[in-house]
């Protein structure tokens, strides 16, 4: 039986057997604190939409495992992720506003600017670690820019990330807890200087989502506690999960290096092949939603006020909704997969990150055509999110 708390060895290296036998032969996975993992590509599509049924909001989750006066349970509890309506619609409607395809015009060329300078970075060194000089260092810039942090103060946002989305995962040490707490907390504390001095200096409210969350007076406007962990929210969603997508999609192209070809001789597949990494090596690969009212699944009921695992990396690999489910296809089409959840929570910074895939991945690819990547790779080591933390590469 599969446990989000045992898990079995050489599970990180490579879930997917793991997975098919659990969508197979157990998609209502029982875990022994009650809660269920689902992972089939249905039973997600269904959970996704049915928002009356499967709520985000986790406060009943999140009391008894961080404590309801701690820092982790104040953001995860306030963040877009884990909120419904109307929070989620205000928040969201303001997130999407500062993302519209005008704005995101006006991002591509920095984006490219941005990459080509950390492209002759690396081939000036040879040598490279693929994380840390590379799928790391862009997000933190594209959110740095969205939020108008200056470039000088970001060197601890990737910890801070990284420490709280790591608090997420199903079991955690107490060092953990701590990291995440103190992460909250000293984010918090930076966020201060920065959202006093855009009161001060408002910036451009059709580029500067800070700007926005700020002005929007929607039901009064968001709240002191809601601004702040709003601004930490859009760090975190967009910095370890487009991270993954870059190291992810070029360890891929080593491991398959015919379709690497196929992709240096074709470079106009990047836009579905972006897609194609997003649904074989999922960035995320657990989602969470709390039960309304008893509901039966393959049979089974369960019943209201159950926590419930969507396991992304299985769905994504369902040969119900996907032919050839373990191949990588380039040029799939329809690939509707569920790698930025579906439903009214849809990843709202979809089209930024498969803008940043395209352009890191397509563009790697072009002045680094024979890459390898050398000893030394070492995957993050959760569950809940799938990626490298060192991926070293000889460029």
């Amino acid at each position: 039986m599969f446990s989000l708390t045992a898990l079995p060895d050489g599970f990180h290296a490579d879930p997917y057997p793991t997975y098919a036998a659990l969508r197979e032969d157990t998609p209502v996975c029982w875990q022994s604190d009650g809660s269920v993992v689902l992972s089939r590509y249905d039973d997600l599509d269904l959970v996704y939409r049915d928002t009356e049924r499967f709520i985000s909001d986790k406060k009943a989750v999140f009391g008894p495992k961080y404590g309801i006066d701690s820092p982790l349970y104040e953001h995860h509890t306030t963040s877009l992720v884990f909120n419904d309506p109307p929070l989620h619609t205000r928040v969201r409607k303001v997130m999407v506003g500062a993302m519209n395809p005008r704005a995101l015009a006006q991002m591509e060329p920095g984006l490219i600017h941005l990459v080509d300078g950390l492209l002759d970075e690396m081939q000036a060194k040879g040598s490279v670690e693929l994380i840390e000089d590379f799928a790391g260092a862009i997000p933190i810039e594209i959110i740095g820019n969205l939020l108008g942090i200056p470039r000088s103060e970001r060197a601890p946002l990737r910890d801070w990330s990284l420490a709280i989305l790591g608090a997420l995962e199903p079991q955690l040490t107490p060092e953990q807890e701590e990291w995440g707490n103190r992460s909250v907390s000293e984010f918090k504390d930076y966020l201060r200087h920065v959202i006093e001095d855009r009161r001060a200096n408002p910036g451009d409210p059709a580029t500067d989502v800070l700007t926005r969350l700020m002005q929007d007076d929607t039901d009064g406007g968001l709240t002191e506690v809601e601004l702040y962990q709003n601004c930490i929210f859009i760090l975190n969603a967009g910095h370890e999960t487009t991270t993954n997508l870059i190291g992810n999609a070029l360890e891929l192209l080593e491991r398959h290096r015919d379709k690497r070809a196929a992709l240096l001789a074709n470079p106009d597949l990047i836009n579905t092949a972006v897609d194609e990494f997003l649904r074989l090596e999922s960035p995320n690969q657990f989602g969470n939603r709390l039960t309304t009212e008893d509901v039966t699944f393959h049979g089974q009921t369960i019943p209201a006020g159950t926590d419930i695992h969507l396991c992304i990396g299985a769905a994504n690999r369902d040969p119900r909704q996907f032919e050839q489910p373990d191949e990588v296809v380039l040029d799939r089409r329809p690939n509707k997969h569920h790698a930025f959840a579906g439903g009214p929570h849809t990843c709202v910074g979809l089209t930024l990150a498969r803008m940043e895939g395209r352009v890191a991945v397509g563009r790697f690819l072009a002045r680094f055509p024979t890459y390898r990547i050398t000893d030394g790779a070492e995957r993050g080591g959760r569950i809940r999110f799938r990626g490298f933390a060192r991926l070293p590469a000889q460029v």
